[in-house]
């Protein structure tokens, strides 16, 4: 029997869609503070508050619904989901708030397994958890609000790319379609397990490699998809030129995608960002993978070209598959175009 039941989109899956999402936002005033140095502006992954000229709190909040039957399992992903944006903000973690929804008539030692392992990946991550706050709720969501500090001057927005930097991705794409093929019992146990591994790995250690180089600008691949998290980067200065041979991702999901074992989110991503990129001769299966939803994915770092390779050998060592996917130029006519 099930420990937790397949909610229709678990994950990141579970996200509204870019173009509604920002349909919503663009009717929010945006207010002016100057020490706001990060907002919503431009879709980052967290926002950052100056306190004092040396130091700022970095704040976000992410939860979804379960992906995987474990709940031990489904607590470490969705922690280390909300913890990535502090990682790709630059920022070192300190507190978090458990955020749950959980059926009153369920079993209440499931709700311990997923804490469970919410607490441990933020004490892995250095932090505290402080508390929280759950509701009644007819489906289980859990994740967390996290709270961490950064130096001003050190701040990795997600659009700081320049012309001439490299790409580098931390961990491999495919995630949402692997899961998709679980759910249905068509994923074999090996792609599963590799995607498990991928979600529930920290970006902390990623994010503490890439720190010691010249870094542009940064963000987490997560439910927008690796193509469309990247047209956020390049805002309307930049196109990026991306070398499919170089894309980690999980090799069985490229079976699964042939047999559209896909989803709901990745074609909402498709049709948000698809006009913006162009492909050459990249196959259907590959197409899919790009726009796929990441739960807990990598960071995405633009990079001086002269430090690429050497944080890439040393983000190898981390055991998870990688790679410099590409390059930043100036803007052409697509945002991004990709060749196979």
């Amino acid at each position: 029997m099930k420990e937790i039941e397949f909610c229709r989109g678990g994950g990141c899956t579970a996200k509204l869609g870019p173009a509604a999402l920002e349909r919503v936002l663009s009717k929010i005033e945006k207010r002016k503070n100057p020490d706001l140095l990060i907002g919503f502006d431009h879709a980052d992954d967290a926002a950052v508050f100056r306190l004092t000229d040396d130091l700022a709190v970095v704040q976000t909040l992410d939860f979804f619904p379960p992906m995987v039957e474990d709940p031990y399992v489904f607590g470490q992903i969705a922690a280390a989901n909300a913890l990535s944006d502090i990682y790709a903000m630059g920022g070192q973690v300190k507190t978090a708030l458990n955020i749950v929804c959980f059926p009153e008539k369920m079993d209440l030692n499931i709700l311990g397994k997923i804490l469970q392992g919410g607490n441990e990946k933020v004490e892995e991550a250095g932090g505290t958890l402080a508390g929280g706050h759950s509701i009644a709720d007819q489906e289980v969501k859990y994740g967390l609000s996290v709270m961490g500090t950064i130096h001003p001057d050190r701040i990795l927005p997600n659009n700081g790319c320049r012309e001439g930097d490299v790409l580098l991705l931390t961990k491999p794409l495919g995630v949402g379609i692997v899961c998709a093929a679980n759910r249905i019992g068509e994923a074999s146990n090996a792609s599963y397990q590799q995607a498990v591994s991928s979600m529930t790995t920290l970006n902390k250690y990623a994010a503490e490699i890439i720190g010691k180089y010249d870094i542009h600008g940064c963000t987490d691949v997560t439910g927008f998809g690796f193509l469309a998290h990247l047209c956020e980067m390049l805002g309307e200065r930049y196109t990026a030129y991306i070398d499919l041979e170089q894309i980690p991702y999980i090799p069985e999901a490229y079976g699964y995608a042939e047999e559209f074992y896909i989803t709901a989110a990745g074609q909402r991503n498709r049709n948000h960002v698809g006009e913006q990129v162009f492909f050459n001769q990249v196959p259907f299966p590959m197409e899919e993978i790009l726009f796929d939803p990441q739960t807990s994915g990598g960071l995405l770092a633009a990079i001086n070209p002269a430090d690429g390779i050497k944080a890439l050998e040393e983000i190898k060592k981390l055991g998870l598959p990688c790679g410099l996917v590409g390059t930043i130029g100036a803007r052409a006519e697509k945002k991004v175009y990709v060749y196979g």
